[in-house]
């Protein structure tokens, strides 16, 4: 399944190690993650709708209203 980890990584400028660090996984699982290789937890989904201050609709692509997430910009 495509999710927007990646975009929304690059668009708050951290890295995929800073990313790991934050859900407490090894950066090579958060970088199958955003290849899609493996499904992330939904406990590390949560926290990264979080970190992004969006919802995890938003980073499943199940909706393209980014809000809160619009708030921030």
């Amino acid at each position: 399944m495509e999710l927007r980890l990646k975009e929304l990584r690059k668009e708050y400028g951290y890295t995929q190690a800073y990313v790991a660090r934050y859900l407490f996984v090894c950066p090579k699982t958060y970088s199958s993650y955003e290849k899609g290789q493996i499904a992330i937890p939904l406990e590390s989904l949560a926290k990264i709708a979080e970190l992004y201050d969006t919802s995890v609709d938003y980073i499943m692509y199940l909706t393209d209203d980014d809000f809160p997430h619009a708030r921030k910009k």
